[in-house]
């Protein structure tokens, strides 16, 4: 039954997975928001098994793995890509090790953790708005360093710093639209507004704003489709935001 703070709940954190998407885009690692959404599903195996709060297990390996990923970004010449590449590899075989239960793979993959607490909503929201107002106060710092890096360390901006914030409010993102989405889908939403909103838009504030606003129609469309005709929230919402897509493809570049 989808309840009006499963709703709130959802377009908060789809307008938080369209932001930071955006910034990906621009990153050049918006594949990244697929990969790394599969680092928590060892975490979520975990949860099944002891039976915890699936998000607090996937949040667990998440944050690890994006602690891991900026020491082998600072460490070694991995690039960003490389690193979570290996992580990618290594968390779909843990989680397939540790995910038993035919329902609990279901749901660890594809979403249906809709049942939550006032606590757990107050947290959704919270983590929402915090990526918002996060990405917001280090649009610049972020932007500079996304085009030189050089160039951002001569003006007294620690790369290093800005890059694992940024991790962090991507891994949020992740967390929060996991219960919605899944391990598998939870990217899509990172990734796809984000490009249909490049498609459709040309200075950096329509791109967020459309980015955002994409994100959000895709998620509560995919409400209304999955509570009206009985399918899948997770997969009907990515289905949703690639018919964005396509769309945005028919308007052409100046």
């Amino acid at each position: 039954m989808i309840t009006l703070p499963s709703i709130i709940l959802a377009a908060c954190a789809a307008a938080a997975a369209g932001l930071v998407g955006a910034f990906a885009l621009m990153k050049r690692t918006i594949l990244a928001g697929d990969v790394m959404s599969h680092i928590a599903i060892p975490g979520l195996g975990l949860a099944i098994i002891w039976a915890l709060n699936p998000l607090l297990g996937g949040g667990m390996t998440l944050f690890a793995g994006i602690l891991l990923i900026w020491q082998l970004q600072k460490r070694t010449e991995l690039s960003s890509e490389a690193a979570i590449g290996v992580l990618f590899a290594t968390s779909v075989a843990l989680g397939a090790l540790l995910i038993h239960s035919n329902e609990g793979l279901v749901d660890a993959l594809f979403g249906g953790f809709t049942n939550f607490s006032p606590n757990e909503f107050l947290f959704g929201v919270g983590a929402s708005l915090l990526i918002i107002i996060g990405l917001y106060l280090m649009r610049d710092r972020l932007i500079i360093s996304l085009f030189s890096s050089e160039l951002a360390s001569s003006t007294g901006i620690n790369v290093n710093t800005v890059n694992l914030l940024y991790l962090l409010l991507f891994g949020l993102a992740i967390l929060a639209n996991l219960r919605f989405l899944g391990a598998l889908l939870v990217g899509s939403l990172i990734i796809v507004p984000a490009s249909a909103a490049r498609q459709l838009t040309h200075t950096l504030g329509a791109f967020l704003i459309t980015s955002v606003s994409l994100s959000v129609a895709s998620m509560l469309i995919g409400f209304w489709i999955s509570e009206s005709y009985g399918s899948e929230l997770g997969p009907t919402v990515v289905v949703v935001s690639a018919a964005f897509f396509m769309v945005s493809l028919l308007k052409k570049k100046r």
